[in-house]
This record gives structure tokens, sequence and C-alpha cells, in this order.
């Protein structure tokens, strides 16, 4: 359950030993984790979802647990991590110190995400903190040895701060040590372009974040056999209803920066993709959470 103080300095006693870090606003470049984005930790469905995600591939072993409460952790409240991580890279880059335990207003963090900043965003944000917080992980990633596991909550610890009107002055939170590391090393975050948080559905958001991973900005793209993006996922759905709803995806091509195809191949179905030639200008705007202009008006 998430801790919640009106004026005590620190979440914890063992948080004492953390600075606190601020963020540096909402006008920077979305960043994600790359781990988050090549493996299944969150559920696609805004339903709950209590039934876990155990998956094996090779040495990657992933155990995600929720509880009856609260539900998994969905691939929407990782928009909360994902914040949390352009916030540490920006001040990285700046040469400005970070810490695990991070300080912001609700507003900053539904703003970048592009989340409504009225009474049902903030409800909604404090229902994905408790999501992120009941939610449990398991993992070999970034472990030595394919046996070791690591294991965590998304959100160690959380609260909101209250005026006396009980109006929220912000928000404190600590991030694990697994999460925190890896935001850290340059080699495992990719910037992602803020069209992503527009994306309505569960299945199109984790495509877009795996799509960015693998295909980057080869120019010959990449491709998944569609019974191999279904393990991925850690979606509850039958393979059949996944690619049903994958060859929609690909008929509507919802997927900023990217252009999607089909293929069958030996009596398998391949998800093809390749990145669209980017307009230096308009990927500056985006970079700083800017709509690039219209050129056809």
């Amino acid at each position: 359950m998430p801790t919640r103080q009106t004026s005590a300095p620190s979440l914890s006693s063992a948080t004492q030993q953390l600075d606190l870090f601020v963020g540096a606003g909402g006008d920077i470049a979305a960043r994600d984790a790359q781990d988050l984005m090549a493996w299944p930790f969150f559920s696609l469905a805004k339903s709950k979802r209590v039934k876990p995600i155990d998956f094996r591939m090779g040495e990657v072993a992933i155990l995600v647990e929720a509880t009856a409460e609260h539900g998994m952790a969905t691939i929407w409240d990782a928009d909360v991590l994902i914040w949390v991580a352009s916030q540490i890279v920006e001040a990285r880059d700046a040469g400005r110190p970070t810490s695990r335990l991070i300080a912001a207003t609700p507003h900053e963090i539904l703003a970048f995400t592009r989340r409504g900043t009225g009474k049902a965003g903030y409800d909604r944000l404090k229902a994905a903190l408790d999501r992120l917080q009941s939610t449990t992980v398991a993992t070999s990633i970034r472990q030595l040895g394919a046996r070791r596991r690591h294991r965590f909550s998304w959100i160690n610890e959380w609260r909101e701060r209250l005026d006396a009107n009980g109006r929220a002055l912000g928000i404190e939170m600590i991030v694990p040590d697994w999460f925190y590391e890896g935001v850290l090393d340059r080699a495992l975050v990719l910037t992602i372009d803020p069209a992503y948080f527009q994306l309505t559905g569960g299945l199109e958001r984790w495509l877009y974040r795996i799509v960015r991973k693998h295909g980057g900005r080869q120019k010959g793209g990449w491709s998944f056999d569609i019974a191999h993006l279904h393990l991925k996922s850690g979606a509850l759905s039958p393979l059949k209803r996944f690619a049903f709803e994958l060859r929609d995806i690909v008929r509507r091509q919802p997927l900023p920066g990217y252009t999607l195809t089909l293929e069958h191949q030996l009596g398998c179905e391949r998800l093809n993709f390749v990145r669209l030639p980017v307009d230096p200008f308009d990927a500056a705007m985006r970079r700083i959470g800017m709509t690039p202009v219209d050129k056809s008006v």
C-alpha cells in the first residue's frame, strides 16, 4: 500500500540516504528503457489483470505478479516510468546529480504523457502509482547467471503531499535499483516519439515499443514471426485473436515513424516494419515534445 503523508520530509527511514531529485520540467525528449521495450513486463489490457506473466526465453526469465486489490501494472501505467527515465537522462546529460527518490507534480507527469490534467487525470495517476507499487517483478535480465533473479516493484514507495485544504502539492516516489541502473546506462535507453502517448490500444503501444527497440533506424527494417511476437507480448489473448488484432493495426498504420506490412513465408505469417524517412526539423521538434508543422497546409 502507498504511504500517504502530509508533511514528513522523507518517505521512510530507509530513504534518508537518498537525495531528492527534482526533474527539469516538461520540454524534454521522451526516453524509454530498452529492457522494458523488449520484454513482457506489463498488462496490455485496460481491464484488471491478476494472472501472472511467467515468461522464459533462453536465459531470460520474467515473472510479474499482481495483487487482487490493484491488479497488474499496465502499459499505460508505464508512462510514469517513461517520465522518470526521461527526467533522469536529461539531468545526467546536463551533468546534474540524479537519485532514485524523485519529486514531481501530478501536472508535470500528466502533461508530459499527454493526459488530462484535471481531477479525473489525477485520480487515474494515483491508481497507476498504486499498481506500479503493488506489482512485483522477478527477472534474470542484467543478472550474472541465468538462475539469479532480481526482485522489485516498479515503485518502492510513493506519497502525495497535500496542503491544509487537501489540495495536492506534489508526489514523491522511489524507483528500484534495477530500473534506475538501466536508465543510467546510455546503451539501454532510447528516445521515443511523443506521439506514442496518443496511441490508445495496449497492443499498439506494446508494438511501437518493440518495433522502436528492434527496428531502430535500420534502412532494411526488421521482421518478426507473429507467433514469436505473441509469446513476447505476454498477452492473455489466444494467438488467433492476437493475429487478428495485429492485422488491424497493420491496416490502420498508427505507429509513428514506421510502416508495417505482413507477409507469409513457409507457412508462417511475419510482421515487417521499416522506419519512415524523417525530416530533420520535424525530428528536432518532436524531441522537445512539439508537434511538427503540417506542410500540406
